[in-house]
C-alpha cells in the first residue's frame, strides 16, 4: 500500500530569521528577523538558555535553537500531539533521517507536506533556516502559522520563488548491521542521547543495548540527534540496536489512536510497517533488522484484543515482505496475552521477537519472569526481551538519562519465518 509520506503542491519559501529575545508574553517572537505571531496557548523554549529542555511533540511550542542534551525527556508514547515548531540555523542542522524534509530556494509560500511521524522538514536554503512543524491531526495550522510570519521589511513569506523540492536528509547510507545476538542489560530513552553520553554509557554502564524510537504518529520526543551517522557510530561501537515504532495505539484519540475494527486495524499494521521500514532505509538499518511497534498496555481487552492482533500480525507479515523481521513491544498484561492467545492459529504472522513490559525488578526473560504460559513454545530460543523497570532516572559517566530497563536475549540469526526484500513503492 502506498506510504502516508506524502509531498505535495510544493511552493517555493524564504524567511530571513536570526535570534531575539523579544515577547516574553508569547504571543509575538522574533527569530532571526522573522516576527511569528503565536496563539495564545503556545510556549516558547529557548534551547540556547535551555540546552536539556525536551522537544516535547504533547504542547504547543515554539522551540528556538539547536537542541542539546533533552535530559529533561521523559514519556514514549502520547495520547495527544500538538501543534509545534521548531526553528534552528540551517548550517550544522542534523541531517535527519526520520522525517521528511523539503529544499526551499525561492522566497514564495510554505509547501504542503505530510510525513508518517507527523513531522515535516523546511531547509530554507536562502536563509539559512532549517524549520520543523510537528502537528496532531494534520499539519495546515502550524504551517499557517509559519506562512503568516513577517519579515523585518514587513513582507510576507509568500511571493515569486523558486519551487521547493524534496531533499534527502541523508544521500544512501550505507546499511550497518547493529544487531548481533545479545544476552545482557539494555535500556530506552524517549529521545537519541548524544554522542557524549551514548561513549559514556558505552563505557560506563552494564548496557549494551538501547532501544530508540524512530518513528509513528505517537512519538512522544522529537529526535534532532537521530541521523545515519548516528546509528552508524553506535553499530560501530558495539551497541546493539532496537528500533522502535510508535504507531496508532489502542486508546480513543481520532489522532493517534487505533481502530476498533480489526480491518482496520489490519491496514493501519501494514501502513506502519511501511513507514517504519521508510525511516529505516533511510537511517541505514540493514535488511533483516529487528523493527520493533512500540503498543502501549491496554485494561479492556474484549475491545482491543481483536484489533491489536490483527494489527500487529499485518505488521509482521509486510515487514516480512519488505525484508525485515518484525519485534512487538507489548504489555505483560495486555497485548502480550492477546498475542500469546492467537499465536497457534497463525503462528507465521507472529513477532519474530516479543518485547514484553512488566515492571516486576526481575532481570530475566522466563516464562513466568514475562507472564507467558509455563514451559511455553512461543519465541523461546532467543526471541524475548523483558522490559522489567520503567520511567527512572540513571546516572553513568556523569550523564543522567531518563530510562526504562530491559533484560535481553536475542539471536536474529534464530528467528523463524523468511523474509524477501521487495521495494517500497510511494506514492
Amino acid at each position: 500500500m502506498p506510504s502516508k509520506m506524502m509531498l505535495c503542491s510544493l511552493l517555493g519559501a524564504a524567511l530571513v530569521l536570526s535570534a531575539s529575545p523579544a515577547a516574553a508574553d508569547g504571543r509575538i517572537v522574533d527569530y532571526h528577523g522573522l516576527r511569528l505571531t503565536l496563539p495564545g496557548e503556545w510556549r516558547v523554549v529557548d534551547l540556547e538558555r535551555n540546552p536539556d529542555a525536551c522537544l516535547r511533540l504533547d504542547l504547543p511550542t515554539l522551540y528556538l535553537g539547536r537542541a542539546g542534551s533533552q535530559a529533561e525527556c521523559s514519556g514514549r508514547a502520547v495520547r495527544s500531539r500538538a501543534d509545534t515548531l521548531h526553528l534552528e540555523p540551517l548550517d550544522g542542522a542534523p541531517a535527519r533521517a526520520d522525517i521528511p524534509t523539503l529544499r526551499v530556494e525561492g522566497a514564495g509560500g510554505i509547501p504542503e507536506a505530510e510525513g508518517d511521524s507527523h513531522e515535516v522538514r523546511y531547509a530554507l536554503r536562502r536563509p539559512g533556516v532549517m524549520a520543523t512543524l510537528s502537528y496532531g491531526e494534520a499539519p495546515d495550522a502550524v504551517r499557517e502559522l509559519l506562512a503568516r510570519a513577517r519579515t523585518e521589511d514587513g513582507s510576507a513569506p509568500g511571493a515569486h520563488g523558486a519551487p521547493a523540492e524534496p531533499a534527502s536528509a541523508v544521500a544512501g547510507p550505507k546499511a550497518v548491521t547493529a544487531q548481533a545476538p545479545f544476552t545482557g542489560a539494555g535500556f530506552d530513552a524517549c529521545t537519541a542521547p548524544t554522542q557524549r553520553a551514548m561513549d559514556g554509557w558505552r563505557a560506563a554502564s552494564p548496557f549494551g543495548a538501547v532501544g530508540i524510537y524512530i518513528g509513528g504518529r505517537a512519538r512522544a520526543c522529537a529526535q534532532p540527534q537521530l541521523t545515519a551517522g548516528w546509528v552508524r557510530k553506535q553499530a560501530e561501537a558495539g551497541w546493539h540496536l532496537m528500533p522502535l515504532w510508535v504507531g496508532p495505539q489502542p486508546w480513543h484519540s481520532s489522532g493517534t489512536g487505533l481502530p476498533t475494527d480489526p480491518s482496520e486495524a489490519d491496514q493501519e499494521g501494514i501502513e506502519a510497517a511501511e513507514g517504519a521500514v521508510q525511516a529505516a532505509r533511510a537511517l541505514g538499518l540493514a535488511d533483516g533488522t529487528v523493527l520493533y511497534n512500540d503498543l502501549e498496555n491496554y485494561t479492556d481487552r474484549t475491545t482491543w484484543d481483536p484489533p491489536v492482533v490483527a494489527y500487529l500480525t499485518a505488521w509482521t507479515v509486510r515487514l516480512h515482505e519488505l525484508g525485515y523481521r518484525a519485534g512487538a513491544y507489548v504489555a505483560g498484561s495486555s497485548g502480550a496475552k492477546a498475542l500469546s492467545a492467537h499465536h497457534d492459529q497463525a503462528p507465521w504472522a507472529m513477532p519474530d521477537v516479543l518485547w514484553i513490559a512488566s515492571w516486576n525488578a526481575k532481570a530475566s526473560v522466563s516464562d513466568a519472569d514475562v507472564g507467558l504460559p509455563a514451559g511455553t513454545h512461543q519465541w523461546a530460543g532467543r526471541r524475548r526481551a523483558h522490559q522489567y523497570r520503567g520511567d527512572h532516572d540513571d546516572t553513568y559517566d556523569g550523564v543522567t538519562i531518563n530510562i526504562d530497563r530491559s533484560w535481553i536475549d536475542i539471536d536474529p540469526g534464530v528467528l523463524a519465518g523468511p523474509v524477501q526484500a521487495k521495494p517500497l513503492l510511494l506514492s
